[in-house]
């Protein structure tokens, strides 16, 4: 029997609670360890994860989210093309949070578990904005707090980061404000009476208070009155060893004022802004009594704000410490379904997501060049195949098929010698058994994960006692054709190659969620806007009609408002899109009120456009509820870029006034349509910006 013991870590940005609703039904099964981390024991419990993850043979990961997508045409389709799923994932990882972070090391009889507690505070102001901004769908909150989550633990308690994009950010905005503050102020006109007097005694007091100091430099007494005064003004400190006068407490124009009387007028004083311990701005007159002595108190100023920059930064990437080791170790990180998973730890942690997808997976690949899918390990591998005996591939079904002796709690003397026994430690406590209650708690469904991939490589031929701790397991031949495949979308088993950024065949004997083997995107036309009488076989029924009964291969509605329409040859888009056009354009004539597509245009909100319009919808960050809403608001912009676009090419082309205000006239901008604009099908008047535009 093999053995293998897990270190787990639960690293959660909103919430974890490893209590489990099980535990006070079947008290007598051990709850599963854990080791609660937060704010507080942060960073021990972070070096002992160092350690972990080091001496670990595997790390498995799982996130859990405050939501998937944000509305429901968001959601994974059949008819969505492979770089349309990735920005409906683009999207989901941009507008959610992860409330839980789950990291599992898994290492040959060797383990220990952590539960970190994480959530985006901003702790540093680095784009303007104070705090930021995720949206929580009720679904997926009420599917958390049903496992017993503790919000309040992670808002209170929970560990802030920064992203690495975030972080160089930081340092420049930091190194801006430091040049902004240091640079001397330019010559201005010193304007208005008020200003006048107020640099003048500026003048005077400073000079006083510096022909007094080298006085006492030179040994020479002082009157009375004169250290009365002093006392009353300008109260002499120390800073870094030398004499300097504090001016707080003046406006910020007064203070420009100082500095270019100082500038001005004193060449052995300096004028410096520093951070005081609780962080307020100290502004400083300091007297150097030499050029040398000047700029090595600039240099010392310099470093002390570098300095404290480098530690507001370094206190403020927080979590994404346990991100850069894991990318650091290099070691093979295994998730379940996990494409979600990656796009969410780019995100927040790397930086904002590329808009194409292979520009994501070279990215992700360099932080991360190992990674395996568990799911996609049991769907493909025949051993495995055979093992699943078509069960689902869900994570806890997985979990209970493939290792029913920790789900099942089945004792080791009953298990089989063919299942790998897994020991999770936690401090001095120790278990293999444990309840079934931390389900869809990130921590735990790591462990589940690990625990998946660990049985597999047993069943596939992976001996873990003869594997050694040197050896990267992710370089393992019996793994090598399943490194690095994710799943774009499960419902089309769409997978990605992460090392190429191609699309992968799976190799699934049947997929039942799949009508289609092979989808021709050009033959797509998307609807929306049409009457809300009509459903997806009313709509087939106006199409076919017009084309014919066989000219229509399927039509699937994205929600009540759009459609796609499927045509079984690429040349019916173009007859759809042209004969909608024209009937548009022939108003309520005979002819087009008896048409068959008369019942699809009825109001005139009708839209149509081909299937790069609805990539380009898809794009679009903005978060409409309904797709003809958003596709509204998307085209909008369209026809307003468009307009610009066409203003400026009349006026370059020097059109004569008739032709101008033709082509700019109110009806030509009705007919910049998203139909007429995106489609590339047709080439009338409304598409003359962009014919005009090809021809410069």
């Amino acid at each position: 029997m093999y053995r293998l013991r897990s270190a787990r870590a639960a690293l959660a940005r909103a919430l974890v609670h490893s209590f489990s609703s099980a535990a006070a039904t079947a008290p007598s099964v051990p709850a599963f360890p854990l080791k609660q981390v937060i704010k507080s024991n942060f960073e021990p419990a972070l070096a002992e994860l160092r350690s972990h993850v080091r001496a670990a043979d595997f790390v498995a990961i799982d996130l859990e989210m405050t939501g998937v997508t944000s509305a429901p045409w968001r959601e994974c389709f059949e008819f969505d093309r492979s770089d349309v799923r990735y920005l409906k994932v683009k999207d989901s990882a941009e507008k959610f949070a992860v409330v839980q972070f789950g990291v599992c090391p898994f290492r040959w009889d060797s383990s220990n578990q952590f539960n970190f507690y994480i959530f985006p505070r901003q702790e540093l102001n680095i784009d303007g904005s104070s705090s930021y901004e995720y949206l929580f769908q009720t679904s997926s909150i009420d599917f958390l707090a049903k496992y017993q989550f503790d919000f309040n633990a992670c808002i209170h308690e929970g560990i802030s980061y920064l992203s690495r994009r975030q972080e160089v950010d930081a340092q420049k905005r930091f190194d801006l404000e430091y040049e902004g503050e240091s640079k001397e102020v330019r010559d201005m006109p010193v304007v208005g009476m008020v200003s006048i007097l107020f640099s003048d005694r500026m003048k005077n007091k400073i000079s006083e208070w510096r022909d007094r100091l080298l006085q006492f430099q030179n040994g020479e007494s002082q009157s009375q009155g004169s250290q009365s005064y002093s006392k009353q003004q300008f109260q002499t400190i120390f800073f870094k060893m030398r004499p300097a006068i504090s001016v707080n407490g003046f406006t910020s124009h007064q203070l420009r004022l100082i500095q270019l009387v100082i500038k001005n007028n004193f060449e052995d004083l300096s004028y410096i802004r520093v951070k005081g311990e609780n962080c307020e701005s100290q502004h400083l007159v300091v007297y150097t009594d030499s050029k040398h002595d000047r700029d090595l108190l600039m240099k010392e100023v310099k470093d002390e704000h570098r300095k404290q920059a480098e530690m507001k930064i370094q206190a403020a990437i927080g979590f994404r410490h346990v991100i850069d080791l894991l990318s650091s170790e290099k070691k093979l990180i295994v998730g379940h379904n996990c494409f979600l998973d990656i796009a969410h730890v780019h995100n927040k942690f790397v930086g904002p997501l590329p808009l194409e997808a292979e520009d994501f997976v070279a990215s992700i690949h360099k932080y991360f060049p190992h990674i395996i899918d568990t799911k996609i390990l049991l769907n493909t591998h025949p051993i495995l195949q055979q093992r699943m005996k078509k069960s689902k591939t869900s994570l806890s079904s997985a979990f209970t098929m493939i290792c029913p002796h920790i789900a099942l709690s089945v004792s080791s003397a009953v298990a089989s010698d063919s299942y790998v026994k897994v020991e999770a430690q936690v401090d001095d406590s120790r278990c293999s058994s444990w309840n079934a209650g931390g389900k869809h708690e990130a921590g735990y469904d790591a462990f589940m994960t690990g625990c998946i991939f660990a049985q597999a490589c047993s069943y596939i031929g992976i001996d873990f006692k003869l594997h050694s701790s040197t050896e990267n397991l992710a370089y393992n031949e019996k793994l090598q054709k399943h490194i690095n495949h994710l799943y774009l979308s499960w419902t089309n088993a769409d997978i990605i190659d992460l090392r190429t950024g191609n699309k992968v065949t799976e190799t699934l004997e049947s997929n039942p969620k799949r009508r289609f083997s092979n989808i021709s995107f050009e033959n797509i036309v998307l609807i929306w806007g049409f009457p809300s009488k009509l459903k997806a076989k009313d709509i087939r029924c106006c199409i076919t009609k017009a084309f014919g009964s066989t000219s229509v291969t399927s039509v699937y509605h994205l929600d009540e408002t759009a459609v796609f329409v499927y045509f079984s040859k690429t040349e019916f888009v173009s007859k759809f899109l042209s004969l909608k056009q024209n009937l548009e354009r022939s108003n309520d004539d005979p002819i087009s009120v008896l048409n068959p597509l008369a019942e699809l245009l009825e109001g005139r909100n009708t839209h149509a456009a081909d299937y790069e319009t609805y990539k380009d919808i898809c794009s679009s960050p903005m978060s409409k509820l309904l797709f003809a809403n958003q596709a509204e608001a998307t085209c909008s912009k369209w026809k307003k870029t468009e307009l610009e676009e066409t203003e400026a090419v009349v006026e370059n082309r020097g059109y004569s006034t008739e032709t101008a205000s033709d082509i700019k006239s109110e009806s030509f901008v009705d007919r910049i349509s998203c139909d007429d604009d995106k489609c590339k099908q047709t080439a009338d008047l409304a598409c003359m910006p962009r014919v005009m535009r090809r021809e410069e």
